[in-house]
């Protein structure tokens, strides 16, 4: 593969081409701010922290997204991870599940606290905030001598606010569960019981997750960074109006931001190949806020993210665009193009496909 370059100022000019080669400069920079161009030699909570966290509703998923993106994983590595909590699951960005490093735990929980007790409010009319604070109460004091259940937890509030109260009581989700070996992350347990009490003013954590943002999905705007973070739009151009970045035009006409002097957000050539790389369920590299690096086809989105298929489904890139979906089904990894592939791409992700397999069983 050549050479990447750090990123600059100006995004790469590709003299008037088509809006085609400005997608694929976009959808290089991504792939490789989320390490799907080369997979990194980097500590497990170095590429979490790179990827700017990665959604685990679907515990395998964090396994799944870890083994394309990191040189040698293992999935006992991510386990052993969660075990000495040098990561951690919690409810985070748009109140979905995701694994983050325990340095970025607080920042992330910190940023989106107050935004996700609104949307909740604003969603839920049976409860308010004083409800959901006594329901919290309750919780903290059941967590108070240790991690329990989802079913020890479930009788000790009504129904309609145990699905909220982990957006009054900062809670994250531990080992055993939502491991590869007990997949349903239903044991709880206090956050600043588990990690230690909060250290970051609320500015300094909304202006970490931007940073993370920008180092993982950049250059972006505004509008972008706060749909992946379920933060307002303003709330974001505050922060960038704190932070080192620099405004940029690029090739499609966008005004976009990025971070000063940033190490490793490297902005590679549009001609740059894509290797072949599975996704996971829900992979951040496919949500709306990236839709402008082009790694899904719009017309392809409805097969991946449905209504009937909460879950989503599990996706392959070719030359960095989603080429189909896979399954696995009697410990071996299936594939469904949604496309004619030719001989070598065909090649390349049965390589994959095998590569995946023997990590999966």
């Amino acid at each position: 593969m050549a050479p990447l370059r750090r990123g600059t100022r100006h995004l790469p000019d590709h003299g008037g081409r088509s809006g085609l080669t400005a997608a694929v400069t976009r959808n290089r920079a991504v792939l490789a701010r989320q390490l799907l161009l080369e997979r990194a030699a980097l500590p497990l909570t170095g590429v979490l922290e790179q990827m700017g966290g990665l959604q685990a509703q679907y515990a395998p998923s964090m396994y799944v997204g870890l083994w394309s993106r990191l040189a040698g994983f293992a999935r006992d590595d991510l386990t052993c991870a969660l075990e000495r909590r040098e990561v951690v699951q919690g409810t985070l960005l748009r109140a979905t599940i995701h694994l983050v490093s325990a340095a970025d735990y607080w920042p992330f929980a910190v940023a989106v606290g107050e935004a996700r007790r609104r949307w909740w409010l604003t969603v839920r009319k049976d409860v308010t905030a004083a409800d959901m604070e006594r329901a919290a109460s309750v919780v903290g004091a059941a967590l108070a001598d240790g991690p329990r259940s989802r079913r020890d937890l479930e009788p000790l509030v009504p129904p309609r606010m145990i699905e909220g109260v982990h957006l009054w009581l900062d809670i994250v989700r531990v080992p055993p569960g939502g491991t590869w070996e007990r997949r349903r992350a239903d044991v709880y347990a206090d956050a600043r019981q588990w990690l230690g009490p909060p250290r970051v003013d609320p500015d300094d954590a909304i202006d970490h997750v931007v940073r993370r943002y920008l180092g993982g999905f950049g250059p972006a705007t505004a509008k972008e960074i706060a749909l992946w973070a379920g933060l307002s739009v303003a709330t974001v151009r505050a922060s960038l109006d704190r932070l080192p970045t620099h405004e940029t035009m690029a090739d499609d006409g966008r005004t976009v931001v990025d971070l000063d002097g940033l190490d490793v957000g490297w902005t590679p050539p549009a001609d740059v190949r894509a290797p072949v790389r599975f996704l996971p369920t829900w992979d951040a590299a496919l949500l709306a806020h990236a839709r402008s690096a082009a790694i899904i086809a719009e017309e392809h989105r409805p097969l991946v993210f449905t209504s009937k298929n909460p879950q989503s489904v599990g996706t392959f890139l070719v030359d960095g665009v989603v080429a189909g979906t896979w399954r696995l089904a009697n410990g071996v990894v299936h594939t469904d193009p949604f496309v004619s592939l030719g001989r070598r791409a065909m090649g390349e992700v049965a390589a994959e496909a095998t590569r995946l397999s023997a990590f999966m069983v």
